[in-house]
Protein backbone atom coordinates (compact mmCIF):
# COMPACT_ATOMS: atom_id res chain seq x y z
CA UNK A 1 0.00 0.00 0.00
CA UNK A 2 1.31 3.42 -0.95
CA UNK A 3 1.61 5.79 2.03
CA UNK A 4 -0.33 8.88 0.99
CA UNK A 5 1.68 11.79 2.32
CA UNK A 6 -0.60 14.20 0.47
CA UNK A 7 -3.17 13.56 3.21
CA UNK A 8 -0.80 14.45 6.05
CA UNK A 9 0.70 17.42 4.23
CA UNK A 10 -1.13 18.53 1.06
CA UNK A 11 1.21 21.54 0.83
CA UNK A 12 4.34 19.43 0.31
CA UNK A 13 5.63 19.76 -3.26
CA UNK A 14 8.67 17.45 -3.25
CA UNK A 15 9.31 14.06 -1.68
CA UNK A 16 12.12 11.48 -1.88
CA UNK A 17 10.87 7.91 -1.82
CA UNK A 18 11.63 4.33 -2.94
CA UNK A 19 10.27 2.61 -6.04
CA UNK A 20 8.37 -0.53 -5.01
CA UNK A 21 7.44 -2.09 -8.34
CA UNK A 22 8.14 -1.53 -12.02
CA UNK A 23 5.95 -3.12 -14.70
CA UNK A 24 6.96 -1.64 -18.04
CA UNK A 25 6.09 2.04 -17.83
CA UNK A 26 3.86 1.54 -14.77
CA UNK A 27 5.38 1.93 -11.31
CA UNK A 28 4.44 2.13 -7.65
CA UNK A 29 6.31 3.91 -4.86
CA UNK A 30 6.51 3.53 -1.09
CA UNK A 31 5.24 7.03 -0.25
CA UNK A 32 3.69 9.68 -2.45
CA UNK A 33 2.58 13.29 -2.60
CA UNK A 34 1.15 12.81 -6.12
CA UNK A 35 -2.66 12.64 -5.96
CA UNK A 36 -4.43 10.29 -8.39
CA UNK A 37 -7.85 11.00 -9.90
CA UNK A 38 -10.55 10.14 -7.39
CA UNK A 39 -13.92 11.47 -6.30
CA UNK A 40 -14.08 13.76 -9.30
CA UNK A 41 -10.80 15.54 -8.43
CA UNK A 42 -8.25 15.46 -11.24
CA UNK A 43 -4.77 14.04 -10.72
CA UNK A 44 -1.79 16.19 -9.92
CA UNK A 45 0.79 17.01 -12.58
CA UNK A 46 4.50 16.51 -12.02
CA UNK A 47 7.44 14.13 -12.26
CA UNK A 48 8.91 11.02 -10.66
CA UNK A 49 12.65 10.59 -10.94
CA UNK A 50 12.71 13.42 -13.47
CA UNK A 51 10.17 11.72 -15.77
CA UNK A 52 6.77 13.23 -16.45
CA UNK A 53 3.87 11.32 -14.92
CA UNK A 54 1.50 10.60 -17.81
CA UNK A 55 -1.23 9.05 -15.68
CA UNK A 56 -1.94 8.46 -11.99
CA UNK A 57 -4.49 5.78 -11.15
CA UNK A 58 -5.93 4.74 -7.81
CA UNK A 59 -6.67 1.04 -7.35
CA UNK A 60 -7.90 0.24 -3.86
CA UNK A 61 -5.21 1.43 -1.44
CA UNK A 62 -2.53 1.47 -4.16
CA UNK A 63 -1.60 4.18 -6.67
CA UNK A 64 -0.06 3.35 -10.04
CA UNK A 65 1.92 5.90 -12.02
CA UNK A 66 2.47 5.69 -15.78
CA UNK A 67 5.78 7.10 -17.03
CA UNK A 68 7.15 7.51 -20.58
CA UNK A 69 8.17 4.23 -22.25
CA UNK A 70 11.85 5.23 -22.30
CA UNK A 71 12.19 5.69 -18.54
CA UNK A 72 15.14 4.02 -16.77
CA UNK A 73 13.66 3.66 -13.28
CA UNK A 74 14.17 0.31 -11.54
CA UNK A 75 12.74 -1.38 -8.45
CA UNK A 76 14.31 -0.08 -5.20
CA UNK A 77 15.60 3.10 -6.88
CA UNK A 78 15.49 6.21 -4.72
CA UNK A 79 13.55 8.85 -6.64
CA UNK A 80 12.22 12.34 -6.07
CA UNK A 81 8.57 13.13 -6.71
CA UNK A 82 7.69 16.72 -7.58
CA UNK A 83 4.26 18.17 -8.21
CA UNK A 84 3.06 21.28 -9.97
CA UNK A 85 2.13 23.36 -6.94
CA UNK A 86 0.11 26.00 -8.80
CA UNK A 87 -2.12 23.27 -10.22
CA UNK A 88 -2.43 21.44 -6.88
CA UNK A 89 -3.40 24.60 -5.02
CA UNK A 90 -6.01 25.54 -7.63
CA UNK A 91 -7.46 22.04 -7.37
CA UNK A 92 -7.59 22.24 -3.56
CA UNK A 93 -9.30 25.63 -3.58
CA UNK A 94 -11.85 24.64 -6.23
CA UNK A 95 -12.43 21.29 -4.54
CA UNK A 96 -13.32 22.88 -1.25
CA UNK A 97 -15.39 25.63 -2.85
CA UNK A 98 -17.41 22.85 -4.48
CA UNK A 99 -17.73 21.01 -1.15
CA UNK A 100 -19.18 24.12 0.50
CA UNK A 101 -21.61 24.76 -2.35
CA UNK A 102 -22.76 21.13 -2.35
CA UNK A 103 -23.40 21.11 1.39
CA UNK A 104 -25.41 24.35 1.15
CA UNK A 105 -27.55 22.81 -1.58
CA UNK A 106 -28.10 19.68 0.50
CA UNK A 107 -29.23 21.89 3.38
CA UNK A 108 -31.63 23.95 1.24
CA UNK A 109 -32.75 21.37 -1.34
CA UNK A 110 -32.41 17.88 0.16
CA UNK A 111 -34.72 16.56 -2.54
CA UNK A 112 -32.23 17.36 -5.34
CA UNK A 113 -29.76 14.48 -5.78
CA UNK A 114 -26.20 15.01 -6.94
CA UNK A 115 -25.40 12.79 -9.93
CA UNK A 116 -21.85 13.85 -10.75
CA UNK A 117 -18.98 16.23 -10.10
CA UNK A 118 -15.64 17.19 -11.58
CA UNK A 119 -12.81 19.28 -10.13
CA UNK A 120 -10.40 20.70 -12.68
CA UNK A 121 -7.66 23.28 -12.47
CA UNK A 122 -9.76 26.17 -13.78
CA UNK A 123 -13.28 25.32 -12.65
CA UNK A 124 -15.35 22.77 -10.79
CA UNK A 125 -18.83 21.55 -11.59
CA UNK A 126 -21.60 19.69 -9.77
CA UNK A 127 -24.46 18.02 -11.63
CA UNK A 128 -27.91 17.44 -10.17
CA UNK A 129 -31.11 15.76 -11.23
CA UNK A 130 -33.73 18.48 -10.85
CA UNK A 131 -36.90 19.57 -12.60
CA UNK A 132 -36.65 23.20 -11.49
CA UNK A 133 -34.36 25.93 -12.73
CA UNK A 134 -31.98 26.84 -9.91
CA UNK A 135 -31.06 30.25 -11.37
CA UNK A 136 -33.31 32.21 -8.95
CA UNK A 137 -31.39 30.73 -6.00
CA UNK A 138 -27.89 31.11 -7.42
CA UNK A 139 -27.13 34.58 -6.06
CA UNK A 140 -28.17 33.63 -2.51
CA UNK A 141 -26.19 30.39 -2.80
CA UNK A 142 -23.08 32.25 -3.91
CA UNK A 143 -23.44 34.76 -1.07
CA UNK A 144 -23.90 31.98 1.51
CA UNK A 145 -20.82 30.14 0.25
CA UNK A 146 -18.76 33.33 0.28
CA UNK A 147 -19.87 34.06 3.84
CA UNK A 148 -18.44 30.72 4.98
CA UNK A 149 -15.21 31.42 3.13
CA UNK A 150 -14.93 34.85 4.75
CA UNK A 151 -15.39 33.42 8.23
CA UNK A 152 -11.80 32.08 8.07
CA UNK A 153 -12.98 28.74 9.36
CA UNK A 154 -10.33 26.06 10.04
CA UNK A 155 -10.88 22.85 8.08
CA UNK A 156 -10.30 19.58 9.91
CA UNK A 157 -9.16 16.71 7.65
CA UNK A 158 -8.53 13.30 9.18
CA UNK A 159 -9.18 9.54 9.10
CA UNK A 160 -12.56 8.19 10.09
CA UNK A 161 -11.24 4.64 9.45
CA UNK A 162 -7.47 4.47 8.95
CA UNK A 163 -7.36 0.72 8.25
CA UNK A 164 -9.74 1.09 5.32
CA UNK A 165 -8.29 4.46 4.24
CA UNK A 166 -11.49 6.43 4.80
CA UNK A 167 -11.20 10.13 5.50
CA UNK A 168 -13.42 13.12 6.11
CA UNK A 169 -13.36 16.90 6.34
CA UNK A 170 -15.16 18.98 8.93
CA UNK A 171 -16.03 22.60 9.59
CA UNK A 172 -17.41 23.15 13.09
CA UNK A 173 -21.10 24.12 13.16
CA UNK A 174 -21.41 23.58 9.40
CA UNK A 175 -20.82 20.02 8.22
CA UNK A 176 -18.70 16.85 8.32
CA UNK A 177 -18.33 14.95 5.06
CA UNK A 178 -16.54 11.72 3.98
CA UNK A 179 -13.85 12.71 1.48
CA UNK A 180 -10.41 11.47 0.44
CA UNK A 181 -9.29 14.53 -1.52
CA UNK A 182 -6.58 17.06 -0.75
CA UNK A 183 -7.86 19.90 1.42
CA UNK A 184 -6.85 23.44 2.26
CA UNK A 185 -6.38 24.33 5.94
CA UNK A 186 -8.72 27.31 6.12
CA UNK A 187 -11.79 28.44 4.18
CA UNK A 188 -10.25 31.87 3.56
CA UNK A 189 -7.73 30.28 1.17
CA UNK A 190 -10.53 29.79 -1.36
CA UNK A 191 -10.66 33.52 -2.12
CA UNK A 192 -13.71 34.71 -4.06
CA UNK A 193 -16.35 32.24 -5.29
CA UNK A 194 -18.37 32.78 -8.46
CA UNK A 195 -21.18 30.44 -9.52
CA UNK A 196 -22.71 29.88 -12.95
CA UNK A 197 -25.80 27.84 -13.76
CA UNK A 198 -25.77 25.56 -16.82
CA UNK A 199 -28.58 23.36 -18.15
CA UNK A 200 -26.93 20.24 -19.64
CA UNK A 201 -30.26 18.59 -20.54
CA UNK A 202 -33.87 18.01 -19.57
CA UNK A 203 -34.27 17.31 -15.88
CA UNK A 204 -30.64 18.24 -15.20
CA UNK A 205 -28.99 21.22 -13.55
CA UNK A 206 -25.29 22.05 -13.37
CA UNK A 207 -23.47 24.55 -11.20
CA UNK A 208 -20.05 25.64 -12.38
CA UNK A 209 -17.74 27.00 -9.70
CA UNK A 210 -14.86 29.45 -10.17
CA UNK A 211 -12.46 30.93 -7.64
CA UNK A 212 -10.24 34.00 -7.83
CA UNK A 213 -7.83 35.67 -5.46
CA UNK A 214 -9.11 38.51 -3.30
CA UNK A 215 -7.90 41.91 -4.44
Amino acid sequence: MTIKVFWDNPYLTELTTTVKTVDGNRITVSETIFYAFSGGQESDAGTIGGYEVLKAEKDGAEIYYTLPDNHAIKTNDIVTITINWNRRYRLMRLHFAAEIVLELIYHKFPEIPKIGAHIGEHKARIDFRADKNISPFLSDLQNAAQAIVDENQPIISAFSDEINQRRYWKIEDFSAVPCGGTHIRNTSEIGVIRLKRVNPGKGLERIEIFVTDKT
